[in-house]
């Protein structure tokens, strides 16, 4: 049996047409294969290696943790260097409004919290949320995203959500005092790099405010650098009621952050008691690590720098003609083509001459890139020519 006979045999698929790249290892930028292969990593785990692969800072930070403990109490109850130091980081980074973290595993797991934040906090029970969102994938966060062909085979979702239209300002007034939170991508990832306008967003954030609903930021793709700045909210010059971080606040481990008020979380802690739990969010290995990105994405990242190297990419590849438009926000990229199929022969002919780009759920006619933000132009000037190379070649 061949390894990727035995992969499809004894991992759970997610997809009938895997990558199936055999990984041996991964440094900075690429990824190499067990037949020594590399890969330019032009997708960066789908936004998560924003500081490359195996940063030192963060390696030594593993080494570091794991030389002390590993996992010692379910999260909340024992003081733990690792979780507080990255809890304290962080939060020195945010406006004073979002002043206290609740770690947990993953992204959905982030958002999920969220969702009951909010219901906790307002005693109400209606959600809102908008078209072409991706959330996660467990039912909460599922029942709050936009695709509804990745739904259908898992309804009955959680009642009470409302899908409005993003840039529709008219539709805010849907938004009332029924209303226990609204979620929202702070940059739309799945559906294809769709950015909302500023004048909305400041919309949004008023009538929040005017009825009482929490707002919440999701920033688990866009968050972490991704779009030339820290955070994505700081585009719009407004502030969410909570946010939600995942993907690349781990420098390559698992984690999500839900991020509040003091006093807002601290509503988990009554009336139940243990409103929201996790065993292992949190874990000290994972947030030794965090705290190295974050300092990393602080001291070293040129965010002048993502936003150059980012148009100078946009550039170089919508000058080929068969790209129909295209959406950039810092190294955030969409490229339209003709349809899916195209789409599929670029990805895959890149893929052949050892660059990894991906596609979106919801936006098959696109390929996608977020390469780490550490790129150097060389190599930005590299990944142009594979991919303007890849479309000419697969020209019908």
């Amino acid at each position: 049996m061949t390894r990727q006979d035995e992969f499809l045999s004894v991992q759970g698929p997610t997809n009938q047409s895997p990558y199936l790249i055999d990984v041996d290892y991964a440094e900075g930028i690429y990824i190499y294969d067990k037949s020594g292969k590399s890969y330019m990593d032009m997708i960066a785990g789908v936004a998560v290696n924003n500081i490359g692969h195996k940063h030192p800072k963060v390696i030594s930070a593993l080494k570091t943790q794991i030389d002390r403990h590993l996992h010692v109490m379910v999260y909340g109850e024992f003081i733990q260097d690792s979780q507080l130091n990255f809890s304290k980081t962080l939060t020195s980074l945010l406006p004073e409004n979002l002043n206290c973290v609740y770690t947990v595993n993953s992204g959905t797991e982030a958002n999920e919290a969220a969702l009951k934040l909010a219901k906790r906090i307002t005693g109400r029970i209606e959600l809102v949320s908008f078209r072409g969102s991706y959330h996660g994938s467990t039912h909460g966060s599922m029942s709050v995203s936009g695709n509804e062909s990745k739904k259908m085979a898992f309804r009955p979702l959680l009642p009470d959500v409302r899908f409005l239209s993003l840039n529709s300002i008219e539709q805010l007034s849907q938004i009332t005092t029924k209303t226990a939170g609204v979620i929202i991508e702070t940059i739309q990832g799945d559906a294809g790099v769709r950015m909302p306008e500023t004048e909305f967003m400041l919309a949004l954030r008023n009538r929040c405010t005017a009825v009482g609903a929490q707002l919440i930021f999701d920033e688990v793709q866009c968050g972490m650098g991704r779009t030339g700045k820290l955070f994505a909210f700081e585009h719009f010059g407004i502030v969410p009621d909570i946010l939600t971080l995942g993907k690349a606040l781990g420098g390559g481990m698992p984690i999500g952050a839900l991020v509040s008020s003091n006093k807002k979380l601290f509503e988990f802690s009554y009336n139940p008691m243990l409103g929201h739990i996790t065993t292992f969010g949190g874990h000290p290995v994972v947030c030794a690590a965090a705290n190295a990105c974050l300092e990393v994405l602080e001291t070293e990242i040129n965010f002048n720098e993502v936003e150059r190297l980012g148009n100078l990419l946009e550039t170089l590849i919508k000058t080929e003609e068969e790209i129909i438009e295209t959406r950039r926000i810092g190294m955030m990229f969409a490229f339209d083509m003709i349809s899916f199929e195209r789409v599929e022969k670029v990805v895959k002919r890149c893929l052949d001459k050892g660059l990894i780009s991906f596609w979106f759920l919801s936006q098959p006619n696109s390929f996608r890139l977020s390469p780490p933000l550490n790129i150097n132009e060389e190599e930005i000037r590299m990944a142009a020519e594979i991919i303007i190379s890849s479309i000419q070649e697969t020209k019908i």
